[in-house]
């Protein structure tokens, strides 16, 4: 038995079954201990390394929760909301409110793929702007299983494609990974090589369309933070600053945790709210986003439990094994390895590094091109974010659906986005190692 694939269904199978996916992760951890006899002490101890690695990313989701709550306060976002009312209207006719449903999921899609490029603030965007689009998205009856996919395409076909944003790093990281394999590519080859893997990507956001297409009912309830808000310019101005000077500061010192903290400061020293109420709206924000942070840490755990074990290079070696000649069986292979791998991690941008210096030379060997390796590889590390109950590309859009309890992470979010993105992402990436 391979400990990754048993604990990766475990992982998988105890979340499908409703139940919180940071002890899913905990309870994986132990089978996968278990099963190379690594002894209950071993594990625990490498599970508590493994939190270490997450330990920034928790905490910068953590302030980027604070922040929204702030940015919340200024009106920003109800202005938003209000804009968006004013141009879709009243429903009536029914042309009216199908263009009234284009548009607003037009500019969530547009915002998601901003996020990983032109304004790279990743899931940052989705707790300042879905949960006031909430009552827009109820009176439209959209399903949110739709939302969830949308979002999801934009976390990750940016990257998966474009070199620009978070796509700079995965191209990087995938380029500087096969180097060590043996095989140098030149950069400009990768989005070459990624075009028909995230063709994939397309194809699954087209059939969710099709997939969630009937109205879907959800009670109209009132958050906290509706109501509280002024549209007074002052406030809304104060806010775009604080955008920009977060953004500024987050790309400039590369930290997602100054960056938040700087937009803060901006909106405490504009007087939009009170010092006195600073502590408790800080506090409400952190827990709002504490769920991810948490995930994100006991996935870091798991991950780590996972190398520990020696199974991770034991299963491309078994995979590598049954491959012989047959080019077309290896690519298949390989791709689902890594969509295994990512599934458990949680990371995308992990999974490269542990896949790319093995899968290189059973490429060679395979007698694939440059273009194919790259092919398999970047998206053989891309499958699983789409799905993992323990990736941001699915955490995000929970958080931001899910602020009125009606949304759950592992079907509203996980199986869908699973079933729409994974399976076409790895035909079109067979497709590619074929073709290219």
């Amino acid at each position: 038995m391979n400990a990754v694939v048993i604990s990766v269904l475990v992982m998988l199978i105890l979340s499908l079954m409703r139940m919180n996916v940071v002890f899913s992760l905990l309870i994986a951890s132990l089978v996968g201990g278990w099963i190379v006899n690594l002894g209950l002490s071993k594990t625990v101890e490498s599970f508590s390394e493994g939190l270490g690695n997450s330990a920034e990313v928790a905490l910068s989701y953590a302030l980027l929760g604070g922040f929204a709550i702030a940015i919340s306060k200024t009106g920003l976002p109800n202005a938003i909301v209000h804009v968006i009312i004013k141009i879709v209207g009243k429903q009536g006719e029914e042309k009216r409110t199908q263009y009234s449903k284009a548009l607003v999921l037009l500019f969530i899609l547009l915002m998601s793929c901003f996020s990983q490029n032109l304004i790279p603030i990743h899931i940052a965007f989705i707790p300042i702007l879905i949960p006031p689009l909430l009552h827009v998205l109820n009176e439209l009856q959209v399903d949110r299983r739709l939302i969830a996919s949308i979002i999801t395409f934009g976390l990750i076909t940016p990257y998966m494609w474009l070199p620009t944003g978070f796509g700079a790093i995965f191209h990087d990281i995938v380029q500087s990974n096969m180097a060590q394999g043996g095989l140098v590519v030149a950069k400009s080859d990768i989005p070459k090589a990624m075009f028909l893997p995230s063709l994939g990507m397309i194809v699954g956001l087209l059939l969710a369309f099709f997939t969630y297409r009937k109205p879907r009912t959800y009670k109209q309830v009132k958050l906290e933070s509706e109501g509280t808000s002024s549209f007074q310019r002052r406030g809304v101005w104060f806010a775009v600053i604080a955008v920009i000077v977060a953004l500024t500061v987050q790309l400039a010192l590369d930290s997602m945790i100054f960056g938040a903290f700087a937009g803060i400061v901006v909106i405490y020293l504009s007087g939009c709210i009170r010092l006195a109420e600073s502590d408790r709206l800080l506090t409400e924000g952190m827990r709002m986003m504490a769920f991810i942070g948490f995930v994100m840490l006991s996935a870091s755990g798991f991950a780590n439990v996972l190398k520990r074990t020696g199974h991770i290079e034991k299963l491309v070696e078994q995979a590598a094994s049954l491959i012989g000649h047959h080019a077309a069986l290896g690519a298949l292979l390989m791709l689902i390895v890594g969509l295994l791998i990512t599934m458990g991690i949680g990371s995308s941008f992990s999974t490269v590094p542990i896949i790319a210096t093995i899968f290189v030379p059973l490429c060679v060997k395979l007698g694939l091109s440059p273009l194919a390796t790259i092919a398999i590889i970047g998206a053989a590390g891309a499958l699983g974010d789409a799905g993992s109950p323990a990736s941001d590309s699915t955490l995000g859009p929970t958080s931001g659906l899910n602020v009125d309890g009606q949304h759950h992470h592992i079907w509203d979010t996980c199986v869908p986005t699973f079933i729409h993105y994974n399976i076409p992402v790895i035909i079109f990436a067979w497709i590619a190692a074929i073709v290219l």
